[in-house]
This record gives structure tokens, C-alpha cells and sequence, in this order.
């Protein structure tokens, strides 16, 4: 019999490791007033878009985007390498698809759709003076291809590289290579008013999907209602709209479901949540569902905005864990008198 024993079984499996690099969509974002107005629009809804698709987005699934601004990228590389630029640091939430509403500012003033490549953002981090050298934290890949953008109407270009840096930069305390994630109650974040405006801007900041028009805000949330409202009549239940405490009280053959709505023309990223909603949905006594409808076309050439289509994320038996929170205000009690 032969001494010779195919060892391959005694040899262990290798061990799968996280990756330690990540895809990040790398945009230049120019200083005209009106793409700074688009800059402001896009934090606000958690939104942002290209005027032309490449075929390499088709298969992409950037985990991170850098909007870089504040440095002019039509420079040879020697020069650029030596300068420092503000980067405004997302998560990628929502890949890119093909958008059907106009969005931005410029968008809705020709109601014709300019940015058609869309995907969601989530901000974690502005970060200020950043080098844009090979030792800087971006690497000389990440920092050229942002110059490259730049020459290219501020099309994404999808890099690989290690978050870390980044991250580490932001203050944001995560290790990436072992959790390949990020607690969004673990960012600092930042809002609109942290971007130079092109002139002083009085509205204020909100959530994804904000509208600083009542008209067509209320527009936006009665289409997604209207959408709620079919689809759970066309699962047979019967549907009766409250408002508050939450917006939908579903009920069929003795089973109840609660349900909260939120429509944007942006992305399906994230939502404006209050207090009573969080612990409405966290408690055990009730059973809630989340349903939001992103990209929403409206149509405000007449008297009467009308809406259509959209984009549906349903969240059955919903419960938001506080990793996926971040607080926008707190209340302060004040000494007492």
C-alpha cells in the first residue's frame, strides 16, 4: 500500500479577512454660486448626481464618496499635489439609479432632469486644510482622481483605498479593517451651515428629503401617503389615516400594523425621526413598518403641484437601533431660578 496520503484535508481553510480598502466615489465640486447651491441642497436631502453615467457605475458599490472643494483642479499634478482642500466625507447609502425627478435647485428651475446618475449620502465628516500630497490621507490615487473630476464636470471616479486615514482625521472611532462599518451615532456629521454659502442663506437645516416650500413639501408627503395607502389596501388591510402619532393605522383579520411614511425627490438615505416616533417604533407593544418613497417627481408649473412615481424602501417591523441615530437638536434645561 502506498505510504503517500493527500494531505490537502489536514490543511486548514484560509481564514477570511475584511478587506482593509474600500470603493469611494471621489467628486470635485467647483466654487459658482449655483453648484454651491447644489453643494447646500445635496446635504440637506442626503442626495447627489452626475450629468452622465460611466459603465463602470453599473456594477459599483461605493461604500464612501469625498466631495472635495476649494482648490481650482485645472493644474498639472506636481502643482495640485502641493495644495490643501476641504473634503466633505458620506457613506454611501442608496447606488447609484437612474433618477426620474429633478432635485436640485437648477433642476427644478427648468423642471428637467441635469444630474440623471443619482445615489445617497450620508455625512459624517467636513474636514478642513487636507494635504493633497502622496502623504496626505488620501494617497496619490485618491488625491488625482479628485483633480480629475474636476476637468470632467465633477463626474465621480470609483478608487479604492483605505478609509482609515480618513476616519482617524474625522475623529470617527472605528476600526475598519475588523468592522467594516460605521455607528452613525459615532460621527460628528455636518450641515449646510458649514458650507460657504455663495451668498447668507436664512433657511435652515433638516433631514433628507427637506423642502423649505410648505406647498410642495406637503405635496411630497401626501404622494408617499397616497403610495402607503395602496399598497397595504392591495394587501387587504384596512387603512385609516391619522397623522400623529404616526401617519398610517393598518388592521386586518385582527392583526395591526402601525406605519410611519417619509417621501423625498432625493435619495432614500435617511429620515427626519422625532423623539415620540423613535420610541413609538422601539416599543414592544407595537408593531411599526417604515415606508418611504424617494424620488418623487413634482411638477410645480401649476397652481396645484402634482406629483408622480417614485421609488419605494419598505422596512417591515421596524425598530431603528441607535447606532443608525444621530441627534440634530437637544433640549436644555436651564438653571433654576
Amino acid at each position: 500500500m502506498s505510504r503517500h496520503q493527500d494531505s490537502s484535508n489536514d490543511v486548514p481553510a484560509p481564514l477570511h479577512r475584511p478587506s482593509q480598502t474600500a470603493s469611494f466615489v471621489m467628486v470635485h465640486v467647483g466654487q459658482k454660486p449655483e453648484t454651491r447651491r447644489n453643494l447646500q441642497h445635496g446635504i440637506e436631502t442626503r442626495s447627489w448626481g452626475f450629468p452622465r453615467w460611466k459603465p463602470e457605475y453599473r456594477s459599483a458599490r461605493p461604500r464612501f464618496a469625498v466631495l472635495a472643494t476649494g482648490v481650482g483642479p485645472r493644474v498639472q499634478l506636481d502643482e495640485w499635489s502641493t495644495k490643501k482642500i476641504t473634503l466633505y466625507l458620506f457613506e454611501v447609502r442608496e447606488n447609484f439609479y437612474e433618477a426620474e425627478a429633478p432635485h436640485w435647485p437648477d433642476e427644478e428651475a427648468e423642471n428637467a432632469i441635469k444630474y440623471p446618475v443619482r445615489f445617497g449620502i450620508e455625512p459624517l465628516a467636513v474636514l478642513h486644510e487636507v494635504p493633497l500630497d502622496e502623504d496626505g490621507p488620501l494617497g496619490p490615487a485618491a488625491s488625482d482622481a479628485i483633480r480629475i473630476s474636476g476637468t470632467q464636470q465633477g463626474i465621480g471616479m470609483l478608487v479604492d483605498m483605505d478609509p482609515q486615514p480618513l476616519l482617524d482625521l474625522a475623529g470617527i472611532p472605528t476600526n475598519w479593517s475588523e468592522q467594516q462599518t460605521v455607528a452613525l451615532n459615532q460621527t460628528p456629521g455636518f450641515t449646510t451651515e458649514q458650507v460657504k454659502p455663495p451668498k447668507p442663506s436664512k433657511r435652515r437645516s433638516s433631514g433628507a428629503g427637506f423642502v423649505s416650500d410648505p406647498k410642495k413639501r406637503k405635496a411630497i408627503e401626501l404622494h408617499a401617503e397616497d403610495m402607503a395607502v395602496a399598497h397595504y389596501e392591495g394587501e387587504g388591510w384596512t387603512v385609516e389615516r391619522l397623522g400623529k402619532p404616526y401617519d398610517l393605522h393598518c388592521t386586518r383579520d385582527g392583526e395591526e400594523r402601525r406605519v410611519e411614511v417619509k417621501g423625498t425627490t432625493g435619495a432614500a438615505t435617511s429620515v427626519d425621526l422625532t423623539i415620540n416616533e423613535v420610541e413609538h417604533a422601539r416599543n414592544p407593544q407595537n408593531t411599526v413598518d417604515l415606508f418611504v418613497v424617494s424620488d418623487i417627481k413634482v411638477d410645480m408649473r401649476t397652481g396645484n403641484y402634482t406629483t408622480n412615481g417614485g421609488r419605494v424602501l419598505h422596512l417591515h417591523d421596524w425598530a431603528p437601533a441607535d447606532e443608525d441615530l444621530r441627534p440634530r437638536s437637544f433640549e436644555y434645561r436651564l438653571p433654576l431660578s
